[in-house]
């Protein structure tokens, strides 16, 4: 063999070491051989947004572990439940943040909201913490509560591992979520939301003894959250319930915060829409005043069983609510002690609104024995409630 010829071989046979040789049996041979290091992506082919996800689902996964650790080796809060003694029966609701299940709790009758805050995964692990901390601290408030108006604490967990948690089908048994999730306890009050029994008497309407306790429950249960220096900040008629004597309690704390000392900390859209005051639809900084505009939306749906703004847009309601002072019609029928209070909660300027304390003395101030509710519909004349004999108003 000349030089030429074993100077190839040789260079052959180092080319094998890498694989790159064009005999089958050596390239097989040699790519069993390469490693994940020795690999080489094409950065164009790479779905960095997809990565993004996956990572944030394996970090959420290590904190969900290193979390039922910590929960597990922490001193228990005075709040929170035995998980062996709570029984969850059935879906009762289902929203963006959680889930409302009626259970049995040491014998006594429960909604159990479970809150999952999200899509598993959507969430960053700084998020949950951040969302677990501050139901942590509002559950330190909410456990503390007592006013025959709001309805009664019983307990929370900061955990969900240890609940039995009936799936959708009942067939398929329990299901789980992930170890970030909470559940709190509330009393079941079984006689249901506010607003399903305003809708049950949209025709006939309500005696205006009834619109009167209705609407002082509801501000006795305001006036103490405030005293307490909470605000709810979603006070509509879907978040107060009525027991079976129909005495109103407030309900639904999923927003509510304590108030900070500075207004200016108090910002962003929270609340539903058409309950919403003026400060809060246009983003600026609010505190409990927001409340006392909800209040008088509800006071003038109390009274007339109806809703408010039902043939505008989000958009249209937003902006004629902030910029042209838009606000339910009030029937002519409305006794004038009531409408006033309404005008003074809803007002434009939230310092010029009462506070709740002084619209419980204002309503305790009423007459209700003169009657002035409104006109049943099979009552009203030629279509028009306002236009009535007066006999008619008072029921």
């Amino acid at each position: 063999m000349d030089l030429n010829s074993k100077e190839k071989v040789e260079e052959g046979s180092k080319l094998d070491g890498v694989g790159t040789v064009s005999n089958n049996n050596m390239e097989s041979k040699s790519l069993r051989s390469i490693s994940s290091k020795d690999m080489i992506f094409r950065a164009d082919k790479i779905d960095l947004k997809s990565l993004d996800v996956q990572l944030e689902k394996h970090l959420s996964r290590v904190w969900s572990n290193n979390l039922e650790k910590q929960n597990q080796q922490r001193p228990k809060e005075v709040w929170e439940i035995d998980p062996l003694k709570l029984e969850i029966k059935y879906l009762v609701a289902k929203g963006t943040y959680g889930t409302v299940y009626r259970g049995t709790y040491d014998n006594q009758d429960v909604a159990v909201k479970l809150l999952d805050w999200g899509e598993d995964g959507m969430a960053t692990a700084a998020e949950t913490a951040s969302l677990r901390a501050s139901f942590r601290q509002e559950v330190a408030v909410w456990h503390k509560l007592d006013n025959p108006n709001v309805t009664r604490f019983v307990g929370a967990s900061m955990g969900t591992s240890n609940l039995k948690i009936p799936s959708k089908n009942p067939s398929d048994g329990y299901t789980t979520l992930p170890s970030r999730a909470c559940c709190v306890l509330v009393e079941f009050l079984h006689g249901g939301t506010l607003k399903n029994y305003l809708y049950k008497n949209r025709k006939k309407k309500l005696a205006f003894k009834i619109v009167h306790q209705l609407a002082l429950d509801l501000a006795r249960g305001l006036s103490y959250l405030h005293s307490k220096k909470i605000v709810h900040r979603d006070v509509k008629a879907e978040n107060m319930l009525l027991d079976t004597s129909r005495n109103l309690k407030i309900a639904d704390f999923g927003v509510a915060r304590v108030e900070a000392q500075n207004p200016k900390d108090m910002t962003g859209e929270t609340g539903t829409l058409g309950y919403m005051a003026p400060e809060v639809l246009d983003g600026k900084p609010y505190n409990r005043k927001c409340d006392v505009y909800s209040f008088g939306i509800c006071l003038w749906e109390i009274y007339c069983c109806d809703l408010p703004y039902l043939d505008l847009s989000f958009a249209e309601v937003s902006s004629a609510v902030v910029r042209q002072n838009l606000r339910p019609n009030i029937p002519k029928c409305c006794p004038s002690s009531v409408s006033n209070i309404m005008k003074k909660c809803w007002d434009a300027n939230p310092d010029k609104r009462p506070e709740m304390d002084e619209v419980v003395k204002m309503l305790e101030a009423i007459d209700t024995n003169k009657g002035g509710g409104m006109i049943p519909e099979d009552q009203v004349i030629q279509g028009c409630f306002c236009i009535v004999r007066r006999k008619l108003r008072c029921f």
